[in-house]
């Protein structure tokens, strides 16, 4: 008898329909799920499913379905086949990144006679059909300004805006839709705290705990509080194998902190902080938590609740949504005294000559119109992942991640930044910032570009003083996501080889 893990799109009560083993059903469009081996279906009734006979598939083989978890529209199953598989289900097993890249339109192209690699990730992600129709459905169909509008249009545009909140707000498994801000991105998002939370709240002498690794964005508006308030801000600095000193960052906590803001996973270092371990501690001491999860959400499952983190920030276009949205997540009683940071129409209850009266969250820092096709372009981009499933997703990046070090480690004269993943890849982020002895990083990216089609960034990925603490200018970067598959791993190893060859008949 063989057993094989299933995961399916259910529908109820209505039978099977459109039934087959080994590709995708071909209507399901937006939703699909991906599991390996994997069999699909287009609607069935859980409690009929047995002695079916799948043509193709099995040599009359009677199936015996048992759900053994149950999600949003999807439930995983164990397929028991009581006579022997047919070649077609036996074949090689597709990894998730060739089951996922035909869905993204932009990677199927040459670039510079070569077929386009791209490596660049953790700057931003490509897009999913998904995503691109569904902001060409919203700019063809309905497209119109949301709230407050009684026609047909606003009401559909309005609900479609609202329903993407909602998704996000799933996605991270935050308590209320209302606990979920719209920003043009995750910088602003860091900002809006900065301007609301941090300048009523903060006064001279108090601080505010960050690592020598963070992200411009959550570094500078730090700064400007401190030049206003008189904050003190402090840094918690690296370990031997480059990974954020722990220990360190715990002992910087104190009474005095009245903020702790980090990046889950470094976009440089490829590093991750136990973010619900630090959240527990810093709040010992009754500090808040900001986490920027601009390189956490896209590629793990995030769960706010569980971490208890005080405010959560990412970015729409690192996660597979359009450029141009972000969003801020905060735990309703403290957005509920936060007061607001631009004026204008959404944000307001009533305005009067003298003054005015402001809205609930969300919508009190949501002054303005909002970017609505994007934030609709967000809400498919979150449907689309959660369709695959983070958990899938994460499992299938570790594999890559260990790939990736493990070949570019044996490169000659390159040197990895961050810590080694674990034996299963766990532990490292998808990506490796490297230098190749004797080389420049934008002269490595440059040949990659134009000898071979390979994206990959050069610089210093918007974490200068990390790259002052490393003692070098700037670093070549790859990073992956779930679309990626080994096989562009070994063309980047290749090419990379082939520059350094390249580079070094010149000295």
């Amino acid at each position: 008898m063989a057993i094989v893990a299933a995961t399916v799109i259910a529908g109820p009560g209505c039978g099977i329909n459109g039934f087959e083993i080994g590709r995708r059903t071909p209507n399901l469009g937006a939703d699909n799920v991906f599991a390996r081996p994997f069999l699909w279906w287009t609607s069935m009734n859980c409690s009929t499913l047995g002695g079916l006979a799948v043509e193709g598939g099995f040599r009359r083989s009677s199936l015996r379905f048992t759900q053994s978890q149950e999600g949003f529209k999807r439930r995983h199953f164990q397929v028991q086949a009581t006579e022997t598989l047919s070649p077609l289900l036996v074949a090689e097993q597709k990894s998730l990144g060739e089951l996922t890249r035909d869905d993204f339109p932009i990677l199927n192209q040459e670039i510079n006679g070569n077929r386009l690699v791209y490596l660049d990730n953790a700057a931003t992600s490509q897009k999913p059909a998904a995503v691109l129709n569904a902001l060409k459905d919203y700019y063809e169909g309905y497209n119109s300004n949301v709230h407050r509008g009684i026609h047909t249009l606003s009401a559909k545009s309005t609900d479609q805006f609202e329903i993407a909140r909602s998704r996000i707000a799933k996605f991270i498994n935050a308590p209320s839709h209302a606990d979920v801000v719209f920003t043009r991105n995750a910088t602003e998002a860091i900002n809006l705290v900065a301007y609301t939370w941090a300048l009523t709240n903060l006064q001279r002498g108090d601080e505010i705990v960050l690592t020598v690794a963070e992200h411009h964005s959550n570094l500078v508006p730090w700064q400007l509080v401190a030049e206003k308030v008189g904050v003190v801000l402090k840094f918690a600095t690296l370990t031997e194998d480059e990974s954020i000193d722990i220990e360190q960052l715990k002992g910087l906590i104190s009474n005095r902190t009245k903020l702790v803001a980090l990046h889950h996973v470094s976009n440089t270092l490829g590093s991750i902080i136990p973010m619900k371990d630090i959240i527990v501690w810093a709040h010992k001491y009754g500090a808040k938590v900001l986490v920027d999860a601009c390189q956490s959400v896209p590629h793990m499952a995030v769960d706010v609740q569980d971490l208890d983190a005080d405010f959560l920030v990412a970015s729409s276009h690192k996660m597979c949504g359009p450029t141009g949205v972000g969003f801020l997540y905060g735990k309703s009683e403290i957005l509920d005294r936060m007061p607001p940071w631009m004026g204008g129409g959404e944000m307001i209850a009533d305005v009067y000559l003298e003054h005015s009266t402001y809205a609930n969250p969300p919508a009190r820092f949501e002054a303005g119109t909002p970017a609505i096709g994007e934030a609709i372009g967000l809400g498919a981009a979150v449907e689309y992942l959660s369709n695959i499933g983070m958990d899938r997703i994460h499992a299938y990046e570790m594999e890559l991640s260990k790939y990736l070090y493990d070949n570019l480690s044996l490169v000659p004269d390159v040197k990895i930044y961050g810590p080694a993943p674990g034996a299963h890849g766990e532990n490292r982020a998808a990506l490796c910032a490297f230098n190749v002895e004797g080389m420049h990083a934008t002269d490595i990216a440059t040949v990659l570009d134009m000898e071979h089609g390979i994206a990959v960034r050069s610089g210093h990925h918007c974490t200068q003083p990390l790259h002052r603490h490393l003692n070098v200018n700037a670093t070549a970067r790859a990073s992956l996501y779930f679309y990626n598959t080994k096989e562009e791993v070994d063309a980047f190893i290749r090419g990379l080889k082939e520059s350094v060859e390249f580079f070094s008949s010149f000295r």
